[in-house]
């Protein structure tokens, strides 16, 4: 045999060697870093060059005196080597002569606890450390929660640091236990519990003479045995469609990865959401087309048919296809600084697929360290609630304990575009199954031509003692008087009746804005030039109101009034009492105003009068 076919036969068997990827988590300063360092150093991975860098940066940054510092290895950000600590997922490849691993050092902090749900999403396994000094505490709860909520079912439990114990056997199994219980209530089907130092290397590659009493395997060789869930070939064939590939008019292909089951020429696919159907004509690749295509391998489809297929659509098998739905009751874990209000809008992206999505309902949040039930009307940072969400569109879905990618989402602040949630669905709400839009001979166009005017919602949003409603009634009499038809919807007059079941925190802001969003779209329906008079202070709001309607109907008129002038004026003696903290909530004081950044109408009520502000508005509104 030549040299180069002694390369190539190298090459295949480690080309074929099986992938697990596995996280590390648990608390702070348990040694996640460190095992992961001496797993590296002991398996023989690390090239002269890295072992030689590693030695200078122990001496410079290590925390083991005169030793080899092996945390040091993942702990790349200058930062997370200044403080002793992990921040950000680390993620390192290594391999051995049964399998290829990718593993995530996951932050042990509890402020960083979404990077480590980021890596626990792609995860097959979890190493989940326990200081053995310390047992099992909440972040270790933690995060055990969030494995189990990201669909890990197999857990090694790490008791480090054996050797600050002196190797005690009974400590090491009270942790176990109580770990077991633990992982039972979540429903983590399997745990391997391994006592180890991952500073001295006992029971890392070998079993450690240190612990004679322990007859398991080492850990390397529990991650070279342990069976990842495989994806299935055999339940029904989804790819989720990624790309349409249209290079000339001749063909047009949909990319994607299949994400379960197989599929092959002749093949009849559904497309959900739309429900049309076709057969599979090829199966095309880099390297030439497939008999055949299974899950996990990355295709592009062709159809028989000219069917309406676009990106974040699905294509499954016609006989056993995904749901699709715009209702959902699904697990979110709160990522964003900023609490989560039921309401406001974000987007949701799965898959392929962004939609607009909204919380209706915080059914309960989870306390991660007991697992009990606590009403909520907000989330803030790291915390866990069953939520219902309503889309404005239907999507494909499975359950994600089924499918990760297809149950699996993210929400996005439709303002800054930062990630603030990742979520997982549990089940379609049938709530609204039965509800139709109800279609009118008499629309809205019938409705405004026979008033003889376009339909506007005209939003005048500033401080309290701004001169909104001044200004709104000065405008409705002037539109009146040229024979319009005109209502107002003031905020104090709303809340006496239909919102009248609301105070003033951030979540019931977010609702009153919403109604009387909705209240505006339905007299916009209905012909009419309707005023809003709100402080509406959030701009996602706001902004959801204007994407009721249709484009050049609704104008955002901001009332510029500083706050010490709108204080000044106080004719109700709002601010006084909010000073002196008689009212909780108060706009521009204890809570938020977001000025508007693209306004349609800005008037200066210091530099002119209510009258000739009006006047303003009302040439806007004539003139268009």
């Amino acid at each position: 045999m030549t040299a180069a076919s002694d390369i190539r036969a190298y090459l295949r068997q480690h080309e074929d060697k099986p992938l697990l990827r596995f996280i590390t988590c648990g608390s702070v300063d348990d040694g996640k870093s460190t095992l992961i360092g001496r797993l590296l150093h002991d398996t023989k991975l690390l090239f002269d060059d890295q072992l030689a860098a590693l030695e200078k940066d122990s001496r410079r940054h290590g925390t083991q005196g005169e030793d080899i510092d092996f945390a040091l290895l993942v702990d790349g950000l200058a930062a997370e080597r200044e403080q002793g600590i992990t921040i950000d997922v680390a993620y390192r490849y290594f391999s051995t002569d049964k399998r290829k691993f990718i593993v995530a050092d996951c932050p042990g902090h509890e402020q960083y606890t979404r990077n480590m749900a980021t890596g626990a999403s792609t995860a097959d396994l979890a190493v989940v450390l326990v200081d053995a000094r310390k047992g099992l505490l909440t972040q270790t709860r933690r995060h055990s929660y969030i494995c189990a909520l990201l669909g890990i079912r197999q857990v090694v439990l790490a008791v480090n640091k054996m050797d600050a114990v002196g190797y005690d056997q009974a400590t090491f199994e009270i942790i176990a236990q109580g770990y077991r219980t633990l992982a039972a209530e979540l429903g983590i089907a399997q745990v391997t519990a391994i006592p180890l130092s991952a500073l001295k290397g006992d029971n890392l590659l070998e079993r450690s003479a240190a612990m004679p009493w322990y007859a398991g395997a080492p850990l390397l060789e529990v991650l070279e045995t342990s069976q990842p869930s495989a994806l299935s070939s055999a339940g029904g064939f989804r790819l989720p469609v990624q790309w349409v590939n249209r290079p000339n008019q001749d063909f047009r292909g949909f990319a994607g990865t299949l994400v379960a089951g197989s599929v092959a020429p002749g093949d009849e696919v559904v497309v959900v959401p739309s429900g049309r159907r076709s057969r599979v004509q090829r199966i095309v690749t880099a390297d030439g087309d497939l008999a055949r295509a299974v899950a996990g391998q990355a295709v592009t489809l062709t159809l028989a048919d000219e069917v309406d297929v676009s990106r974040g659509d699905v294509l499954a098998a016609a006989e056993d296809p995904p749901q699709a739905a715009d209702q959902f009751a699904a697990h979110l874990l709160w990522m964003g600084e900023q609490p989560l209000l039921p309401g406001r809008p974000y987007w949701l992206k799965i898959g392929a697929r962004t939609v607009t999505a909204t919380v209706t309902e915080i059914k309960h949040k989870v306390d991660v360290n007991s697992q009990a039930r606590l009403a909520a009307k907000h989330l803030a940072l790291n915390e866990v609630a069953h939520v219902n969400l309503s889309l404005d569109q239907s999507i494909a879905f499975e359950p994600y304990a089924r499918n990760r990618t297809l149950g699996g989402f993210i929400l996005i602040d439709r303002y800054d575009n930062a990630t603030v949630a990742a979520g997982t669905l549990d089940f379609a709400l049938r709530r609204a199954a039965n509800i139709h839009w109800q279609h009118l001979d008499v629309d809205k166009a019938a409705r405004a031509r026979i008033k003889g005017q376009q339909p506007r919602v005209l939003w005048f949003t500033g401080l309290s003692g701004s001169g909104k409603s001044t200004i709104a009634n000065l405008v409705d009499k002037r539109l009146h008087a040229q024979g319009l038809h005109t209502f107002i919807l003031d905020g104090d007059n709303v809340r006496h009746g239909l919102n009248k079941d609301l105070g003033f925190t951030d979540e019931d802001r977010v609702e009153n804005i919403r109604r009387v969003a909705e209240v505006a779209r339905l007299m916009a329906d209905a012909g009419l030039i309707v005023l809003v008079s709100f402080i509406s202070p959030f701009r996602a709001e706001r902004r959801m109101a204007r994407e009721l309607f249709a484009p050049g109907e609704f104008l955002e008129v901001h009332v510029d009034t500083p706050l010490a002038e709108a204080e000044r004026r106080d004719v109700k003696g709002l601010y006084a009492k909010a000073r002196a903290g008689q009212i909780k909530n108060f706009t521009g004081i204890d809570s938020p105003y977001e000025v508007p950044e693209n306004a349609e109408i800005v008037l200066d009520t210091t530099a002119q009068t209510p009258e000739a502000l009006a006047a303003q508005v009302v040439d806007r509104v004539l003139g268009d």
